[in-house]
């Protein structure tokens, strides 16, 4: 199981909500290249970068702190947030980014996001599957659909997406503990299904202490992002070193 460090972006800082709620700003570091580093330094290789201003504009708007982590470490980006055009899409790669993750436009613009996954493949495009109380929240969380999370993801498992973070919003930031049942339920009826290839599940949003690791990895978990804990020091660097090291 691939641990993901979340770097989210704001104005160019690193930056937590709670339950994507931007009035909940902290910021957790003016750098976030020097974020990065530390993670690099940790022997982590994964990085999950949102950036907040982007998915509120509904375009690009951090790409500059992507071009620097992506040019200043070797870290392996996956990068979403505002996600919505071709020309997006672009400069995200040209950016730096191994992979971008998209929630909205698969909801609002589908056509699009298929086209991304015919062109690019499934190693490149993520499927967003965020929720709350299972239907599947869009426009950086503020609006909630009438789409079922593993209806959902059932569907572009069908149009060739593979990777998929899913976030249960009520638990983003809570440091409360991960949606196990919810992820067990995911794998369960996902990878019944005879699709192209089995499901790489992400877990996201709620990861409070160390303990959990083992358990999502034991749920057959493809890899785990993990923000406020780490930030919080709720789980050290040094305790995912020895995870890494150790799996």
């Amino acid at each position: 199981m691939r641990i993901i460090p979340a770097i989210d972006i704001i104005n160019g800082q690193c930056v937590r909500l709670t339950k994507g709620d931007y009035s909940t700003k902290k910021v957790y570091n003016e750098n976030p290249l020097e974020v990065a580093k530390q993670f690099e330094d940790s022997g982590i290789q994964y990085l999950h970068v949102v950036d907040l201003d982007g998915a509120k504009a509904s375009h690009i708007v951090n790409y500059k702190v992507l071009e620097n982590i992506a040019t200043q470490t070797n870290l392996n980006i996956d990068f979403g947030g505002g996600l919505k055009s071709d020309e997006d899409l672009k400069i995200a790669f040209n950016s730096g980014a191994n992979q971008i993750t998209g929630g909205s436009i698969a909801v609002k613009n589908s056509d699009i996001f298929e086209r991304w996954i015919s062109k690019y493949g499934s190693e490149k495009i993520i499927l967003g599957a965020d929720c709350n109380n299972e239907n599947i929240a869009i426009s950086g969380w503020q609006e909630e659909s009438d789409l079922k999370v593993i209806p959902f993801i059932k569907d572009y498992q069908s149009k060739g997406i593979s990777y998929v973070i899913c976030t249960d919003i009520s638990k983003d930031g809570m440091l409360e503990g991960p949606s196990f049942e919810l992820y067990d339920r995911i794998l369960a009826d996902c990878q019944s299904e005879h699709n192209n290839e089995s499901l790489k599940l992400i877990a996201s949003g709620g990861i409070s202490k160390f303990e959990e690791l083992p358990k999502l990895k034991a749920l057959e978990c493809e890899g785990v992002i993990i923000g406020k804990a780490i930030y919080e020091n709720r789980i050290s660097l040094k305790e995912i070193e020895q995870f890494i090291i150790n799996n």
